[in-house]
């Protein structure tokens, strides 16, 4: 099986995530990396994008997981993203995705979660 990866690094969002007082009264920003896996079903064509997993869609999934209610825990939120991406595309064979919250602590740059999910 031939896989193309389409990445994102960094991916900053301004979210609704967490559990803390602070947490519920304000949005924070969190950075999703992610990698996903995608099974081409047909021949690149240079002058078509109808012919590959266009990224746009992909990052406008994101972002619409990561913005649209307020999410208590990382574990959920990862959970949403990765099931979205499998639905709402076909052509992801996997994702693997990072989510970290660069000011939950002072003493380091960020916490976060790891998911890898494949159908």
């Amino acid at each position: 099986m031939n896989t193309i990866t389409i990445f994102f690094k960094r991916l900053a969002i301004e979210a609704r995530i967490g559990v803390l007082p602070r947490e519920l009264k304000n949005t924070q920003r969190i950075y999703v990396d992610v990698e996903i896996s995608v099974q081409p079903t047909q021949d690149v064509n240079d002058l078509d994008i109808k012919t590959v997993l266009d990224y746009r869609q992909l990052r406008q999934a994101i972002i619409e997981e990561c913005t649209r209610k307020h999410v208590h825990l990382v574990e959920a939120l990862g959970q949403m993203i990765t099931t979205r991406l499998l639905n709402d595309f076909s052509e992801v064979v996997a994702v693997k995705l990072r989510i970290s919250k660069p000011s939950a602590f002072d003493d380091c740059d960020a916490v976060g979660i790891e998911f890898n999910v494949s159908r």
